[in-house]
């Protein structure tokens, strides 16, 4: 979009806050690059220019405003809308992958040779993969330094930065204040109220508007699993699995943010961390782009003019939830909460609860810890038994990579193979645990009810072949007729 000069300045000039985090304004007289909303006076026009990414920005030599904070803006929602090979790398990178494995791993997991891909994110991006990772770590870094008592050093390390000076030079050039002066701004800023408990960083996660947290908290909480998740105080919880170690998130509805508390036994999973919790609640999507094309269908129009803003609820493991979806075919959202359970209580791996009221106790099994469960154990029907121990296998030795990484398509042909995955596991799958926006559920039996209720076509095929006008929002319609019904995964807990 930052080649759209004319569309550019006008969300400029009006403070348009919908394209925040699809592009950047850089201003050459004040060398400063600012969000599109930025509650400044706008800048001439010709001073204007526009740049795809913060990265591009900070290595054409421009600093963070301090009005708007740039580097706080929701994500591009061009990442989770594509499957091609810069956004993939995109979410890996938001994820830290560059950070844990270098360049040559972010190559690796893509198929690609490392100048693939530094061309491929130069030529849209206006950065490499190298910038790109400094500029997150250097929003790592002013999270922990805004919202943690942390010494500086320690800071540093967890936000993935080799030495101190590196880290005080990138604070410097990219905020044009030091390490110490923006946690005294912090400090200063600071709401009155706001908890810091010991050991939990408390967080913002900006979103576009509008959100209806609805149908997001309420399928969270309805499916959640005994001692993994829980919805308590207003707030879902869970427990998550880390590369260097373990963390208990709670996610609270705000009407202008998300609040996020929190735990981690390694601050280096910080990154990471947050970069899943906005996964899952695919905060980076752009409501307004697909309720405009949702309404354009008379029929459906109604239902999102009555809630709009509906994101999909996603997953914090994409191999959990395919485990998860196996669990839960043919059978009721609260049998497949026993089955998960179940499986949680034999098989997972025991956590220590930062909150003492809390009843999280351990994190979901790996698959690995699943791949030698004796199926006789398990209390489902053999076929199914057949199919989860099937899937578990080719998640622990490789064959079935699921990740916010994979190739929607060909991970579709791999889950088709398996046996017992019909075309509503595979769909289900795709929109939930691979963040596909376009995944459609045309024979599931709620999606079957509501679109017979609104005078859609209600058999697969004819609901199939109408559903094409909605593309690539599909998953998004499926929310939307989800909602009308009164089944509680649609509504928050009271």
């Amino acid at each position: 979009m930052h080649t759209d000069t004319e569309r550019c300045v006008r969300a400029v000039q009006s403070k348009d806050a919908r394209f925040d985090g699809w592009f950047f304004t850089a201003v050459r007289t004040t060398g400063i690059y600012c969000r599109p909303s930025c509650p400044a006076v706008p800048p001439k026009v010709e001073n204007m220019t526009f740049l795809p990414s913060a990265a591009a920005c900070q290595q054409a030599g421009y600093r963070a405003c301090k009005r708007c904070r740039p580097d706080t803006s929701p994500g591009s929602p061009e990442w989770n809308a594509r499957a091609d090979a810069v956004a993939r790398a995109m979410r890996l990178i938001r994820d830290g992958v560059v950070d844990r494995e270098g360049v040559p791993g972010l190559a690796a997991r893509l198929g690609y040779s490392t100048r693939q891909v530094e061309r491929q994110l130069r030529a849209e991006l206006g950065a490499g993969p190298l910038a790109l990772a400094r500029a997150q770590r250097a929003q790592t870094a002013r999270l922990l330094i805004e919202t943690s008592e942390l010494p500086m050093a320690d800071v540093a390390f967890a936000a993935g930065f080799s030495s101190i000076r590196t880290f005080n030079d990138t604070v410097r050039e990219v905020f044009a204040l030091s390490p110490s002066e923006l946690r005294s701004r912090s400090r200063c800023g600071r709401r009155a109220g706001e908890p810091r408990l010991p050991g939990v960083l408390s967080l913002r996660l900006p979103f576009r508007a509008p959100l209806n947290p609805e149908n997001l908290f309420g399928h969270l909480a309805a499916t959640a699993v005994p001692g993994v998740e829980e919805w308590r105080a207003g707030a879902y919880r869970r427990t998550l699995r880390l590369p260097y170690g373990t963390g208990v998130v709670a996610l609270t509805p705000q009407p202008d943010h998300i609040g996020c508390q929190l735990a981690l036994t390694d601050l280096r999973d910080l990154t990471l961390a947050i970069s899943r919790c906005r996964w899952m609640l695919d905060l980076d999507a752009d409501p307004e782009a697909v309720d405009e094309q949702l309404r354009r269908d008379p029929l459906l129009a109604p239902v999102v003019d009555k809630a709009p803003g509906r994101r999909v609820p996603r997953t914090v493991d994409a191999a959990e939830f395919a485990v998860r979806a196996v669990l839960g075919q043919q059978v009721s959202t609260a049998a497949a909460r026993t089955h998960a359970g179940r499986l949680v209580a034999a098989h997972g791996e025991p956590v220590a609860d930062p909150d003492p009221d809390g009843g999280l106790t351990h994190l979901f099994p790996s698959a690995e810890a699943l791949a030698g469960l004796d199926p006789e154990a398990l209390a489902l029907p053999r076929t199914r038994r057949t199919t989860l121990t099937t899937l578990v296998g080719a998640l622990a030795d490789g064959s079935l990579p699921l990740g916010i990484d994979s190739d929607w398509e060909a991970s579709r042909a791999r889950l088709a193979a398996l046996p017992g995955f019909g075309p509503w596991t595979v769909e289900v799958i795709a929109m939930r645990a691979l963040g596909d926006p376009d995944a459609f559920l045309p024979s599931d039996l709620g999606v079957r009810r509501a679109a017979r209720g609104l005078g859609l076509p209600a058999t697969p095929a004819a609901l199939t072949a109408h559903a094409a006008a909605w593309r690539p929002w599909r998953a998004y319609a499926v929310q939307y007729l989800w909602a009308t019904d009164s089944h509680p995964i649609n509504h928050l807990p009271a």
